[in-house]
């Protein structure tokens, strides 16, 4: 039987993890998530697709693809979260599972952060948690597609 795909999708900067203010996103690395979520991937028998863009139409354009291949979507949308209307749109127009992760507690941080157009699309959020929250979102998502299979 073929494992579920989960995209699991990095907005901008997130390239930069571990260099960038490592006294918000700590000091792993991107290839250091992307790690993490095999691993986490592999013990609950999923399949994943790990990208990161700084282009916010190129993220849309992959969120679109998932409609037709995935089973659900973790996003971190980065500074996105708080701008773009567009990734919204395109989050529900998949009729997918959508989990989105912050790596600081966005509402602990500058005003502007605390509000996400994401989160509207998103059946949960995990933030503040560091790059853990990635393998508690796969975790969930495995969670919410067996649900979903069950009913």
């Amino acid at each position: 039987m073929e494992r579920p795909l989960i995209a699991v999708l990095n907005g901008p900067n997130l390239n930069m993890l571990g260099q960038r203010q490592p006294e918000i996103y700590g000091r792993a690395t991107l290839d250091d998530v992307e790690q993490i979520c095999i691993q986490a991937a592999d013990k609950l028998d999923l399949a994943i697709d790990f990208r990161q863009t700084n282009i916010e139409g190129e993220l849309i354009s992959w969120v679109q693809e998932c409609r037709k291949r995935a089973r659900g979507i973790i996003i971190n949308p980065a500074g996105y979260s708080h701008t773009s209307v567009a990734l919204l749109d395109a989050l529900l127009a998949t009729d997918l599972p959508v989990i989105e992760v912050h790596i600081s507690n966005i509402h602990r941080r500058e005003p502007f952060r605390h509000m996400s157009y994401v989160s509207r699309a998103a059946v949960g959020v995990i933030c503040g948690l560091g790059v853990t929250g990635y393998s508690l979102a796969l975790q969930a998502m495995t969670d919410l597609i067996l649900q979903e299979d069950d009913q």
